[in-house]
């Protein structure tokens, strides 16, 4: 199957590099790559265009320089992008992040996945990070897609409308599971792994900025109180406990208390909730079995006594 790729990248110098290595190293290239440079200040549109020069499939566009990050103008550009490929020919289109790195083969295994089920509409795999392990730390699951690297067929895409412009985040999310509710398949394969190497969600912000805009995407993207509530309570687990649960509860409760615009439909939203509670019932479900299994364990041990 032919895949074309596309980035959106703002001050990435540190790590799209490696990116582009990585891409180069393929066993089956894109047809283009188009790489979005969404006003950079740094020096990120000096290494595209180096190595655009040393690859006809690399196109480099470059757009005014601006003060602040946006993720509307990530899907601005993505969706920008997609123009200059329409006179393409290919079924698979690739949002991939500036700073993430995989293996020679995992293009060419995911596009096998999409030729071996005609209702699989985004693909993608777990990540690492430092420290971090989604398939671990993450309660999304299999049929989630993360961000820094989704692969669409290109009919789910132009049926979910591309990326939505949200200039507080998201547009990742909100496309995988407006597609998700359309009916299509989305599936995160564990056999790859790519990495991710920046947190997310600490571009040009800190750790405990990162989780409260967290918070605050979590409401206005939808999300159910309980779920974040049994959130935070998990976040005590990872470092930074008391501050980073703080700042994720704070940001949800804050735009609460604004009544922040949420970018999702109704329809949307539901679905999301109803998804939240079923994870949560399965949480619950599997912790009492284990808790059953240990007190089990225990009673067989007092009775060899």
């Amino acid at each position: 199957m032919k895949y074309v790729l596309i980035t959106s990248a703002r001050n990435e110098e540190r790590f799209i590099a490696d990116t582009i290595e990585s891409v180069v190293k393929q066993t089956v290239l894109p047809e283009r790559w188009i790489i979005v440079d969404d006003g950079s200040t740094d020096q990120t549109a000096r290494i595209v265009h180096r190595f655009a020069e040393l690859n006809s499939w690399i196109e480099l566009v470059r757009r005014p320089e601006r003060t602040q990050r946006s993720f509307a103008g990530k899907a601005e550009a993505v969706n920008s992008a997609l123009e200059r490929v329409r006179g393409l020919e290919f079924e698979v289109v690739g949002n991939l992040d500036a700073d993430v790195t995989f293996a020679p083969e995992y293009m060419e295994f995911l596009l096998q996945k999409f030729a071996e089920n005609p209702r699989l509409g985004v693909a993608g795999t777990p990540f690492t990070e430092e420290g971090y392990d989604s398939t671990k730390d993450s309660f999304e699951g299999e049929n989630y897609v993360a961000g820094p690297c989704q692969l669409f067929r290109y009919r789910c895409f132009q049926e979910i409308g591309g990326y939505v412009p949200n200039p507080a985040g998201g547009v990742d999310w909100i496309a995988v599971m407006t597609a998700r509710m359309k009916g299509w398949v989305v599936r995160s394969y564990p056999e790859k792994r790519f990495h991710h190497h920046r947190t997310m969600g600490t571009a040009e912000r800190g750790v405990l900025r990162a989780l409260f805009t967290y918070g605050e995407k979590d409401y206005y993207l939808g999300g159910s109180p309980i779920w974040q509530l049994f959130r935070v309570t998990y976040r005590l687990t990872k470092k930074p406990r008391v501050t980073g649960a703080l700042a994720l509860l704070l940001g949800y409760s804050w735009a609460a208390i604004r009544r922040v615009k949420r970018p999702v439909s109704p329809e949307l939203m539901q679905f999301h909730r109803h998804e939240q509670m079923r994870k949560l019932g399965a949480i619950l479900q599997s912790v009492l079995k284990l808790k059953k299994v240990d007190n089990f364990s225990l009673a067989e041990k007092q009775e060899a006594h």
